[in-house]
């Protein structure tokens, strides 16, 4: 978003681009129970149902209280109810107790969808001010956002079930042929990155600016399940060499030993629990639900293994090196559009990097700071972004639960060190 300005624009693309990101939320909701959207399984998960309000009462909070002539809420309560974390906008029901909601239920829920839709159709019926197509354009987003989250949070609950429910049909299995390790060198120097200026963005994507990088190569593809295996056979999550100390204390205080949703089969080998239920580990597509501390062990195993100077790349790396590429950084890529929802292998025909747009967002050695000269959006949508850039590390690339359309070279995503429920992976780097 920038400084509105007084101008319109027509509101028939951004009518029908409200109406397509609407239905897919509904959709992602659709083979769920009742039950299923109800449950809250952790402190970081919200419930479907939660989240099917909330994206909701972002059109009702910054779009119909603001630019709807004569507004009354849908129901007093949930814009206490529905806020996540706006302090600019009022008090927040605990998020620790969203599970808890069990009134109103799903149908009424939808029918709160339904109403907001319909009042935001009617506002989108004529032209726009330049200032409310950007908070819709942020609202869509947002909702964007969400749309993975409710995916993520969504297997998180399933996973809990001893009986391995299936959110969605499983894809044929076939055997996947592994693609070499190579490193596509860069020669750094003076680079700027951060948006463009042309489209939609966040606040924390601003402003473009230049750094000074040394030459670098990243490896052509992700880490895989494989690979990963190798490092667990090591003794990896047994060896305090290879992690921070915070890491280390991670390890011990959840005695980690796999990542996330890994189970022995009895046989002397591992499954993996995915959104169509539980399958074999396969080696060579990409490991995923990793969080920072064992992305960075990996990385600093693998560099004793190899010999040489591997790590995770930088965020300024990562960006610079997905511009280089052109549009070829999202082609082929693995986005939620493919419906796999999973992490599947690159392509084995193509040169360069592989993987960069899809499959599963990787970290990077980066804390999550603001850009020099940044400023936070204006209002309570400020928060967004701003008030979360402490004790964090970016991620980049998008996943296989990301909408494509979400998705650009100069996305920041975030999440603490500790956090494996979503779908990040790795990608190695090292010094040129």
């Amino acid at each position: 978003m920038s400084t509105p300005v007084p101008q319109t624009r027509p509101a028939s693309s951004l009518a029908q681009r409200y109406a397509e990101v609407r239905a897919k939320t509904l959709a992602l909701a659709a083979p769920l129970s009742e039950a299923d959207c109800q449950v809250q399984s952790m402190l970081d998960a919200s419930p479907t149902k939660w989240h099917l309000a909330h994206v909701t009462w972002f059109f009702e909070t910054f779009l119909l209280e603001r630019f709807e002539a004569g507004f009354q809420p849908f129901h007093p309560a949930y814009r206490v109810l529905f806020n996540s974390y706006y302090q600019g906008v009022g008090d927040q029901h605990p998020r620790s107790q969203r599970g808890l909601i069990t009134r109103p239920d799903l149908a009424e829920i939808k029918a709160y969808r339904a109403q907001v839709d319909d009042r935001m159709a009617a506002l989108l019926t004529k032209p726009v001010p330049s200032e409310m197509a950007e908070l819709v354009t942020l609202g869509l987003h947002h909702e964007q956002q969400h749309q993975e989250l409710l995916l993520t949070d969504i297997k998180h609950l399933l996973a809990q079930n001893p009986l391995a429910p299936v959110y969605r049909a499983p894809w044929p299995l076939s055997s996947v042929a592994s693609v070499p390790t190579q490193w596509i060198g860069f020669d750094g120097g003076a680079v700027h990155i951060g948006h463009r200026g042309d489209g939609f963005s966040f606040d924390n994507e601003h402003p473009r600016h230049a750094v000074l990088l040394a030459p670098y190569a990243l490896a052509n593809r992700l880490v895989t399940h494989g690979e990963w295996l190798a490092f667990m056979q090591d003794g990896g999550y047994t060896d305090a060499r290879w992690w921070m100390s915070a890491g280390w204390d991670w390890v011990q205080a959840q005695q980690a030993i796999a990542p996330l949703y890994w189970q022995r089969d009895g046989e002397g080998g591992w499954t993996n629990f995915t959104l169509h239920g539980r399958a074999r580990i396969d080696p060579h597509t990409p490991v995923v639900h990793i969080n920072w501390f064992e992305a960075d062990a990996y990385a600093r195993w693998r560099s004793a293994q190899d010999g040489e100077a591997i790590r995770l790349p930088t965020e300024a790396e990562w960006e610079h090196a997905a511009e280089a590429s052109g549009d070829a950084w999202t082609e082929h890529g693995n986005f939620s559009e493919s419906r796999a929802l999973h992490p599947m292998p690159p392509p084995r025909a193509r040169a360069g990097l592989l993987q960069m747009g899809g499959d599963v967002w990787e970290w990077t050695a980066s804390s999550y700071l603001p850009y020099p000269g940044y400023r936070a959006w204006a209002g309570a949508v400020g928060e967004y972004n701003g008030k979360f850039m402490i004790n964090q590390m970016v991620l980049r690339g998008g996943s296989c639960a990301t909408p494509r359309s979400h998705i650009r070279t100069s996305y920041r995503n975030f999440f603490p060190t500790e956090a494996r429920w979503q779908f990040s992976g790795l990608r190695l780097a090292r010094d040129a």
